[in-house]
């Protein structure tokens, strides 16, 4: 399975959401996006995706990040991250339980999720 996800950046700050409680993985910080759909483009999911999680029609830049990552008892996916620098729209939060700006090097202080974890340290050391 594919994931895609956006590091949104905007002010010196990325964009970060916190799934909702009843959600597996509650209350874990993410990056918005999400599965890719058979058939469908990376990109072209994760626009989708924005549109749907924050409303936004975002251009979507440069891959940064592309890696493997299993959960336990689960089937392993392929996490790619996508630089969004420049969006229509400002970011509504539809799904998620909040959303936040927050300075990448304060990023690692959160619980994100096990397979973000040391991308957001990456990340955050610049």
């Amino acid at each position: 399975m594919n994931v895609v996800a956006a590091i949104i950046e905007r002010d010196g700050k990325i964009l970060i959401c916190q799934r909702k409680s009843g959600q597996r993985y509650a209350g874990k910080w993410e990056f918005p996006g999400g599965k890719v759909e058979p058939e469908e483009e990376f990109v072209a999911a994760l626009a989708r995706e924005l549109e749907e999680e924050l409303g936004i029609a975002a251009i979507i830049g440069a891959e940064i990040a592309r890696y493997r990552y299993t959960y336990p008892g689960r089937e392993p996916i392929q996490l790619i991250f996508y630089q969004v620098t420049r969006f229509e729209g400002e970011p509504v939060n539809l799904i998620f339980e909040q959303i936040r700006w927050e300075e990448a090097g304060k990023l690692p202080e959160y619980d994100f999720l096990e397979g973000d974890v040391e991308f957001v340290k990456r990340l955050a050391a610049g």
